[in-house]
C-alpha cells in the first residue's frame, strides 16, 4: 500500500500540519500520512489526546508515535509531537497556533478542530488528499471494537502496525478496556 516517493520539486502542498489520535494507526491513517509526506515539503504531525489514557485513547502517545514511524519509514520529511487535550477550545487553539506556526495547510477530520483553526489556515479533510480509488473506510473505533470482541482486526491496519500491536498491546488493551469498549460501542450502528 506504500506510495511512490516523489522528489522535492514535485511537492505541491508546502508545509502541512495535522493532528489525530492515531489509536491505533489504521489503513486510512497510513494513506493520509504517506500522501502528505509525498506531496509536502514537510509534515508536522500532532498526536492528539497525548495526555489521555482511557477507552478512546488506549495506546500511549509514544506507542502512537512508534506506529506512525513504522508507516512512514521511507520518509524523512516529517516531525512528530504531542498535543494534549486542554478541555478548553480557545486555549487549545492558542496551543495549536504555537505548535504549527509555519503551516500553509492544515489537514483534519475533526469538525471542532476545523472550527477552531478555520480563520488561520487553509483546511482540507484527509479524504480530499486521497484519490477516490485508494480510499478505505476504517476508523480507530472499528479496529478497537474488533480487537475487544476477539474478531479479526489485522486487515484494518498496515502489516507493520499489526505486528507491533501483537507485541502485547492488544492483550493489554483487551484487559484494560475490552469490556468497556464493547459496552460503549455495542449499540452504535456505524462505527
Amino acid at each position: 500500500m506504500a506510495l511512490r516517493p516523489v522528489s522535492t520539486m514535485d511537492k505541491d502542498l508546502g508545509i502541512i500540519g495535522t493532528v489525530a489520535r492515531f489509536k491505533p494507526v489504521h489503513h486510512a491513517h497510513a494513506l493520509m500520512l504517506e500522501t502528505m509526506c509525498q506531496r509536502a515539503a514537510h509534515v508536522t504531525i500532532g498526536i492528539g489526546s497525548s495526555n489521555r489514557y482511557n477507552v478512546r485513547n488506549p495506546f500511549t502517545a509514544k506507542e502512537s508515535a512508534d506506529m506512525i514511524r513504522l508507516v512512514l519509514k521511507p520518509y524523512t520529511n516529517y516531525s512528530l509531537f504531542e498535543v494534549p487535550d486542554l478541555d478548553d477550545g480557545p486555549k487549545w487553539r492558542e496551543q495549536a497556533l504555537a505548535l504549527w506556526p509555519d503551516t500553509t495547510l492544515f489537514v483534519t477530520a475533526n469538525p471542532y478542530v476545523e472550527l477552531l483553526l478555520k480563520d488561520k489556515y487553509e483546511l482540507k479533510h484527509p479524504i480530499d488528499l486521497i484519490p477516490e480509488e485508494k480510499r478505505v473506510r476504517v476508523s480507530g473505533t472499528m479496529v478497537r471494537y474488533a480487537m475487544a470482541r476477539g474478531e479479526p482486526w489485522e486487515h484494518l491496519v498496515p502489516d507493520q502496525v499489526g505486528a507491533y500491536l501483537k507485541q502485547g498491546l492488544v492483550e493489554r488493551f483487551c484487559c484494560e478496556f475490552g469490556l468497556e469498549t464493547i459496552a460503549k460501542y455495542a449499540f452504535e450502528g456505524d462505527l
